[in-house]
């Protein structure tokens, strides 16, 4: 089975998958910034703790917004 049945947004190319969390995927964008796609509320509080830890700088972005 290839990875795009899998992963879907792979196939999107408008980012890199930086952190998965449970069924939560940190993507970076293109454009730079970060945004953070699927997941269950666990799994959304489970990467804000993380990226509020390492990854303090960004700017995280809702799902499905353009800019």
């Amino acid at each position: 089975m290839k990875l795009r049945h899998l992963f879907p947004e792979l196939e999107r190319r408008d980012g890199e998958i930086v952190a998965t969390f449970g069924n939560a995927r940190l993507v970076k964008r293109l454009d730079c910034r970060f945004e953070l796609r699927g997941g269950s509320d666990q799994d959304r509080a489970e990467a804000r703790e993380w990226i509020s830890l390492f990854l303090h700088e960004a700017v995280i972005v809702p799902a499905g917004r353009p800019n």
